[in-house]
């Protein structure tokens, strides 16, 4: 009896056993067939796409984060936008009411002249400024010629500053023309400003978003024909808190170069944003390519003052199209040069969540919400006693 039950449970024990290894082996097929199936789907989607797979997933997306917080680096995914930001490109410009297309884009063959700045001319201009002086680094600022109150702020700000660290330091303000009613009116109060300021270049192209190429190359011809002594330059947003000091600190260390230097926020691998949505669309007739060059961000970059030439000259072979920053890494690619990183990269911000006087202390730009923080935090930074 004892023999009959233990023959018995052996069978039992036997055939669990075997039954266990085939489950198992069916579990191994499965998961076996499971990966293949993985890597079929990541194989196709790699081939239909010029990314790779592993950029889309989460671990990957937060790694690149973190990269791009410590050095700067700046990868998809999107651009991050302040709210006053936000706006779509109509083609109606939302100060002057007038209206905006996109460039047409020439037949093939032909050189494109829409952004190449001497096909315009200046309505006024400050020539001399640049021969009473020779400035180390002048300041560039495009600006709406409504806008005022930036002007303004500026003045009472970075832009009062004509003598850094010993060095000589000028700022100008580029306008295009204005559309809608009371233009002459403007016009005049636009004299009587220069005439009281002397910091006001305004060149004949209408002053609209999707003309920011063109005054960002009318800035370039300016430098390059009324400022060509200059030691370095700086296209800087009317809407930036810049910390003027730092800056020449940082153009003044040995190892800066003095030629073919671009240096600012890296922007690299930026993919053109297709959607007729965003405020950057381009469409692939302007620019067919799926990626942008290496460029720095437009909020603030800073060059010698060799480049302005050279990239005016080249603008005559580079379709243009309506991305300003863009576009100058363009131009830096087809002249065979690249952006440098800046010697501390933390130094190059965006946008803020708080006013913090001694973060403020050790930056060069943070882009600002309005003209009166500009002015209430310059305010507040310049108290005598230490930041931090």
């Amino acid at each position: 009896m004892e023999s009959g039950s233990g023959g018995n449970w052996l069978k039992r024990l036997t055939a669990e056993s075997l039954f266990r290894q085939k489950k198992l082996l069916f579990h191994s097929w499965f998961r076996f067939i499971l990966l293949l199936c993985l890597i079929s789907v990541l194989c196709y989607i790699q081939s239909s796409s010029s990314r790779p797979w592993w950029e889309n997933f989460p671990l990957h997306v937060h790694y690149q984060r973190l990269l791009n917080q410590t050095n700067q680096v700046h990868l998809p995914p999107a651009y991050r936008v302040h709210p006053k930001h936000r706006i779509k490109p109509t083609g109606i410009d939302e100060t002057t009411k007038s209206t905006s297309v996109l460039p047409t884009v020439p037949p093939t063959g032909t050189q494109f002249h829409h952004a190449y700045p001497r096909n315009y001319h200046f309505n006024i201009d400050n020539p001399e400024v640049c021969k009473t002086k020779t400035p180390f680094l002048v300041l560039m600022v495009p600006v709406a010629p409504k806008n005022t109150a930036a002007r303004d702020a500026i003045r009472k700000t970075w832009g009062k500053e004509s003598l850094v660290q010993g060095e000589v330091v000028l700022t100008l303000f580029m306008l295009g023309l204005s559309g809608g009613a009371n233009v002459e009116q403007l016009q005049q109060t636009l004299k009587q400003e220069n005439l009281q300021h002397h910091d006001l270049i305004q060149s004949n192209f209408m002053d609209t978003y999707l003309n920011l190429t063109t005054k960002t190359m009318v800035i370039m011809d300016w430098l390059a024909t009324r400022c060509p002594t200059a030691a370095y330059a700086m296209k800087v947003d009317s809407d930036m808190f810049l910390n003027v000091d730092n800056l020449v600190i940082m153009l003044q260390k040995p190892g800066i170069p003095k030629q073919n230097y671009l240096t600012g926020m890296l922007m690299w691998n930026r993919p053109v944003v297709r959607s007729k949505n965003s405020k950057w669309y381009v469409p692939e007739e302007m620019y067919p390519d799926p990626l942008y060059p290496t460029y720095t961000l437009g909020m603030g970059y800073i060059f010698s003052n060799d480049l302005p030439e050279k990239f005016v000259e080249v603008s005559k072979s580079i379709k243009p199209f309506n991305i300003e920053d863009a576009y100058i890494g363009v131009c830096m690619e087809k002249l065979g040069l690249s952006p440098t990183s800046p010697p501390n990269p933390s130094q190059f911000k965006a946008y803020n969540t708080k006013y913090n006087r001694c973060e403020f202390s050790k930056v060069i730009t943070y882009i600002l919400g309005s003209s009166q923080e500009l002015v209430k935090y310059w305010t507040d930074l310049k108290k005598p006693e230490p930041p931090c």
